[in-house]
């Protein structure tokens, strides 16, 4: 075989390798997240799987170790709930009736073992009323130059 051959098979091995490793990593973040009711429907086919499930903490199933490493609490959908248990650093501002995403796997008996929670804080996202927000006499409307 000559040199020039086995170079060009070299590179194709290793491009194949790198286009592959590549494929793998960003495969796990393709996925944006599943609803908590989603989840539950799809269980047999997502155990095992790395998941962002979607929901609200539901009211008085909340537990949280006192160090804040763990904590347990129902995520609640719009038909059922998920059984959630979390291991690892928790937000602040977790709490019950907020809305939360979970990292995690889903075991056989459909508990949801949570490695990450991101908290979503919706009174930043509130509108403001028209009794808070100051009066401003000049509003642009869809359509004006600036």
């Amino acid at each position: 075989m000559t040199t020039g051959r086995k170079l060009v098979i070299g590179g194709v091995v290793i491009a194949g390798l790198t286009a592959y490793m590549a494929y793998r990593g960003a495969s796990a973040s393709w996925q944006y997240y599943l609803t908590a009711d989603e989840c539950l429907a799809e269980s047999e086919s997502v155990v095992g799987h790395r998941l962002r499930v979607s929901g609200r903490v539901d009211p008085g199933t909340l537990v949280v170790a006192k160090d804040r490493t763990q904590a347990s609490f129902a995520l609640e959908g719009n038909a059922a709930t998920l059984r959630v248990v979390c291991a690892g650093p928790l937000p602040d501002n977790l709490a019950e009736q907020i809305a939360v995403l979970v990292e995690g796997r889903l075991d056989d008996a459909g508990v949801l073992h949570g490695e990450k929670v991101l908290t979503r804080c919706a009174s930043k996202y509130e509108s403001r009323t028209s009794a808070s927000a100051p009066h401003v006499a000049n509003r642009t409307r869809p359509g004006d130059r600036l």
